[in-house]
């Protein structure tokens, strides 16, 4: 989706996402547009209603009806966070995107200090909150879950779960994100070469609406934390993933077959016939045979996938020249500014 144009697009969208959170509103409103206007920016502000069905629909129509920064998205139904944060980067129009929760947990006075090191030049600044305000069957869960997608990742970040982040819009404008995938936004940023950090942020204890997490999330993050390592690390050559496991499985079935001929020389000397691990090692040898027939399917795929919409498998930062600097988009496009 080709996002809106303005005559001059804001520096920051502040986008804010809202299920249910008719309280919150307008205190956090009137907070967050104070934070703002001190800033010495130009800003929008975009709220993501997801369906909302406590009338907070309407209050935040009236917020964009009396204020042209600020605009409403509202879906027509609860399509989840992930489909939000979607909704925020396709309508969104400034340079960097920063996102956080309508439930006033998160506190907009950090907002200056993550812009502050984008100005530094971070790609990706994301908010840790280090003294969490929540209770421990969400804390302890959450904390597992972040050590387990930094080892399985490679990105070192101490928050996965965090709304509160701040991006150049260039990492993740080509971003499509499915199921649970929100909170994977960095590791996807972190493929392309972004700059990444993270600061400590301040998190409030719940004062408005109710939590929208359960632990069912657990299973659903763990699925998608092998879909964006699979992507991630293999997405231009499956073959290397498949074919490491059906050479580790043949070394087993390579294994089992020498265990039966030494069975069969060796006293009792148990006949090939009726050794059970004769018919294991040629089922495990045959399901490695499928394995690389994947492995071949999954890079004509993937061939397909890049060729068909000239997508290169590369991703370029600037081009320097003499006269001439070209900052490059995430898909491999470049734009010609001047040196």
């Amino acid at each position: 989706m080709a996002r809106p144009q303005a005559a001059e697009s804001p520096h920051v969208s502040v986008i804010v996402l809202v299920y249910n959170e008719i309280d919150s509103i307008e205190p956090l409103h009137r907070e967050l547009m104070g934070v703002l206007e001190g800033m010495g920016r130009t800003f929008e502000v975009l709220y993501i209603d997801d369906g909302s069905r406590d009338g907070g629909t309407e209050r935040l129509a009236t917020l964009a009806a009396s204020d042209s920064r600020v605009r409403v998205v509202s879906f027509r139904r609860n399509f989840g966070q992930t489909a939000a944060v979607q909704a925020g980067i396709d309508h969104s129009r400034g340079e960097i995107l920063v996102f956080l929760d309508g439930d006033m947990q998160n506190d907009p006075h950090d907002i200056p200090h993550m812009l502050d090191k984008i100005d530094e030049g971070y790609d990706v600044v994301s908010g840790w909150r280090r003294n969490r305000k929540d209770d421990a069957t969400r804390v302890l869960p959450s904390r597992i879950a972040n050590w387990l997608i930094a080892r399985v990742t490679g990105v070192r970040l101490s928050d996965f779960g965090c709304t509160l982040k701040a991006y150049r819009r260039e990492v993740i404008e080509d971003v499509k994100l499915y199921g649970e995938m929100h909170r994977f936004i960095p590791v996807f940023a972190a493929t392309i070469g972004a700059r990444i950090t993270e600061v400590p942020v301040n998190h409030r204890p719940r004062t408005y609406g109710k939590s929208k997490y359960s632990l069912s999330r657990t299973s659903r993050v763990a699925l998608d934390l092998i879909t964006v390592k699979l992507l991630g690390s293999y997405s231009t050559k499956p073959m290397y993933f498949f074919g490491f496991a059906a050479f580790g499985l043949w070394a087993l079935a390579l294994v089992l077959a020498a265990v039966v001929i030494i069975q069969k020389l060796a006293p009792p000397h148990v006949f090939a016939h009726n050794n059970p691990l004769l018919l294991l090692s040629v089922v495990i040898f045959i399901v490695g045979v499928q394995f690389i027939l994947m492995g071949l399917l999954a890079e004509l795929v993937m061939r397909t996938y890049h060729e068909s919409q000239s997508k290169p498998t590369y991703v370029v930062r600037e081009i320097y020249e003499r006269g001439a600097v070209e900052p490059a988009a995430t898909n491999g496009r470049t734009a010609l500014k001047a040196h």
